[in-house]
C-alpha cells in the first residue's frame, strides 16, 4: 500500500482539525452568550453556564480559534499568519498539550453528555493536530 506524502497528510490532517474546532469555537461563543448547554460542559454542573464559565468559554473560544488558524497555516493552507514562524511549532505542541489534557478530562468527566460528545471530538482533534505537526516536520 502506497503512503501519503507528508504535505497531503499536514494538508488533510489540519483541515479535519479545523472542523472540528470551528465546532468547538461555535460551542464556546454559545455557552459565553449563555446558551443553557451547561450540562455538556465544565463536567455538566450546571445547565446554564455561570459568569465565571462564560467569560471562560469567551476567552477558550479566542483560544481555539487561533490553534484552528495556527493549523491551517501549519498544515499548508493559505491562511493569515497569526503567529511568527518560529512560534508555529510551538503552538502546535502546546495544542497537542492541551488536547491531550481536554481528552483525558472529556473521558473522565461525570457528565455523561460530556463524555459522548466531546470524548470523541477530543480524542480526534489530538490525532489530527499531532498528525498535523508532524507530517509538517517531515515535510520541511
Amino acid at each position: 500500500m502506497r503512503q501519503l506524502p507528508p504535505r497531503l497528510i499536514a494538508r488533510y490532517s489540519s483541515g479535519l482539525a479545523a472542523v472540528l474546532l470551528t465546532g468547538l469555537v461555535g460551542f464556546q461563543i454559545a455557552l459565553a452568550v449563555g446558551a443553557p448547554w451547561g450540562r455538556a460542559a465544565y463536567g455538566g454542573a450546571t445547565e446554564r453556564p455561570t459568569a465565571r464559565m462564560r467569560v471562560s468559554s469567551a476567552v477558550a473560544s479566542v483560544i481555539w480559534a487561533l490553534i484552528a488558524v495556527v493549523t491551517l497555516n501549519r498544515g499548508g493552507h493559505r491562511v493569515p499568519s497569526v503567529v511568527p514562524g518560529r512560534a508555529v511549532p510551538v503552538v502546535m505542541w502546546i495544542a497537542v498539550g492541551l488536547l491531550a489534557v481536554g481528552s483525558v478530562l472529556n473521558v473522565i468527566t461525570p457528565s455523561r453528555l460530556e463524555r459522548m460528545i466531546w470524548a470523541p471530538v477530543t480524542l480526534v482533534l489530538l490525532v489530527s493536530t499531532t498528525a498535523t505537526e508532524l507530517a509538517a516536520r517531515r515535510r520541511h
